[in-house]
C-alpha cells in the first residue's frame, strides 16, 4: 500500500466530470461583479463573498495600480524583517480605529489570521473552547494547539446551554478562550454573542470571534457581529479577512496593544510568511474607504439578500432563516444538489454546491451569497429561474409536503 494509493483511487470528481455536474474550479474570465463571464458567457455571480462588490470598484483599483507603481509587486520578506512597508502600518492604524480596538496586527491570508492568533496565546493545560461549525481556519489553530499539550475543548454548534455545560467543568482560575465564527460561513448563522459575553464574564474567559463573513455585513456601519450586539468592549479579539468585504486578500487581528505587540513577536503564521503584497494592502485600504463613506452599501447588501431569501422562500423552497449576505437553500439529495447546480448554471446563474461532508448528510444545499451591487433585475431572474426549475425536479413539492 503506497502513500499516494489513496490519490489514484479519488474517482469521485472524475464521475461528476464525465456526467457534467462538477461544480468547483470553474473558471471565470471577465470581471468579479455580479456578472461575470464563464465559458464565453455572461453569468450572474449568486455565489461570491465580494459583499459590497469592491474587487472592481475604480477607487479600489486604482490603489492597487498605484501601489504597484511606487512599490512594485512585493514586499519580499516577512513583517518581521525586511516586509514592512508603510502602507502595512496606515492600514493596522486605520483598521484598529475602525473597529474600536487599540491595535491590530496583518497577516498575509485570512486564514493565516485565523489560524495565527489562538495557538501563540495559549500555554500548556489551558483551554480553548471552540464551536463545532468554526472555519478551517480556526480548526487549524484548535490542532496546532493541541499538539503542544493545550485543551482544546468543542462545543455544540451555537448552543449556550453546552457552552456553560462546557464552562462548568473548567476551574474557574484556569486560564480560557472562546472561539467562535461571527457569522457561521455554510448556513450564515449569527453566533449568540450576547449571551456568550455573558458567560465569558461569568467563568473568566477570553473571546475571540472570526468575522469574516461578518465584517462589512451586519452590526453598526458593517463593523460586525460584536457591534451587532453592542458588545464590541467586551470581545477581545476580532480575526477577519481582506478576501471578502474589503475586496483583496490578507487577514487581521484587532485587540488590546500588548496582546497584539505579544502576536507580533510570537505568532509563527506572521514570522515566517512574507507580508502582504502593496497591492493587495492598499486595495484593502481603499476598500475601507469605500465602506467609510458609504455604509449604505451595508444596507443595500441586507436588502437584497432579504429579497431572495423571502422570493424564494414564496416559491416554496427550504431556505435558512437568516440576516446575512449568505441564503442556503436545502435541498437534501446530493445527486439532485448536483443536477440544480448544473441547470442553474446553464440558466446563466452561478451558484455553490455543498453536500457531505461539508454538511450533514441528507442536507445538501446550494449556498448562494450576494453582492450590494446586485440590481433588482439581477435578483428577480435568480427567483424566477430557482422556481422554475425547482418545479421541474419537484423539489417545491417535496418542501410543501415537508411543511
Amino acid at each position: 500500500m503506497g502513500v499516494f494509493d489513496k490519490c489514484y483511487n479519488f474517482n469521485r470528481p472524475d464521475d461528476m466530470k464525465s456526467r457534467g455536474v462538477y461544480p468547483y474550479f470553474r473558471e471565470i474570465q471577465d470581471s468579479e461583479g455580479p456578472v461575470v463571464t464563464m465559458e464565453g458567457r455572461p453569468v450572474i455571480m449568486a455565489g461570491s463573498n465580494n459583499y459590497l462588490g469592491l474587487t472592481t470598484h475604480p477607487h479600489v483599483k486604482e490603489a492597487a495600480i498605484k501601489a504597484i507603481e511606487k512599490y512594485g509587486t512585493s514586499c519580499s520578506g516577512s513583517r518581521f524583517l525586511t516586509g514592512t512597508i508603510d502602507l502595512h502600518n496606515e492600514m493596522e492604524h486605520r483598521i484598529a480605529k475602525f473597529m474600536g480596538k487599540e491595535a491590530a496586527l496583518l497577516f498575509s491570508t485570512g486564514f493565516q489570521a485565523g489560524q495565527g492568533v489562538i495557538a501563540p496565546l495559549m500555554a500548556r493545560g489551558e483551554y480553548i473552547l471552540s464551536d463545532r461549525d468554526n472555519h478551517a481556519s480556526i480548526v487549524a489553530g484548535n490542532m496546532l494547539a493541541s499538539s503542544i499539550n493545550i485543551n482544546v475543548v468543542r462545543y455544540k454548534h451555537n448552543d449556550l446551554e453546552d457552552i456553560e455545560r462546557r464552562l462548568k467543568a473548567i476551574p474557574l482560575e484556569e486560564n480560557k478562550i472562546i472561539a467562535t465564527d461571527g457569522v457561521f460561513s455554510t448556513f450564515g448563522t449569527v453566533a449568540h454573542l450576547d449571551k456568550i459575553t455573558e458567560l465569558a464574564k461569568q467563568y473568566n474567559a477570553q473571546i475571540l470571534v472570526d468575522d469574516a463573513h461578518a465584517f462589512g455585513v451586519i452590526g453598526q456601519g458593517g463593523r460586525g457581529t460584536a457591534y451587532k450586539f453592542g458588545v464590541q468592549d467586551d470581545v477581545d479579539l476580532v480575526v477577519c479577512t481582506f478576501s471578502k468585504t474589503l475586496a483583496s486578500i490578507g487577514g487581521f487581528v484587532v485587540g488590546e496593544e500588548r496582546v497584539i505587540n505579544y502576536l507580533k513577536h510570537k505568532s509563527p503564521a506572521l514570522i515566517f510568511s512574507a507580508s502582504p503584497t502593496p497591492a493587495s494592502v492598499a486595495s484593502a485600504i481603499a476598500a475601507l474607504d469605500v465602506l467609510e463613506q458609504e455604509p449604505e452599501r451595508v444596507e443595500k447588501l441586507a436588502w437584497n439578500a432579504n429579497y431572495i431569501r423571502q422570493g424564494l422562500r414564496k416559491s416554496g423552497f427550504n431556505v435558512m432563516d437568516g440576516e446575512t449576505a449568505i441564503v442556503p437553500i436545502i435541498i437534501g439529495d446530493d445527486e439532485k444538489c448536483f443536477s440544480i447546480w448544473r441547470m442553474l448554471y446553464d440558466e446563466g446563474i452561478f451558484v455553490n454546491a455543498f453536500v457531505s461532508p461539508a454538511t450533514p448528510p441528507g442536507m445538501a444545499m446550494l449556498r448562494t451569497s450576494y453582492m450590494a451591487t446586485h440590481n433588482e433585475e439581477h435578483l428577480a431572474k435568480i427567483v424566477t429561474v430557482f422556481e422554475k426549475l425547482g418545479k421541474k425536479l419537484g423539489l417545491l413539492d417535496e418542501v410543501n409536503r415537508a411543511h
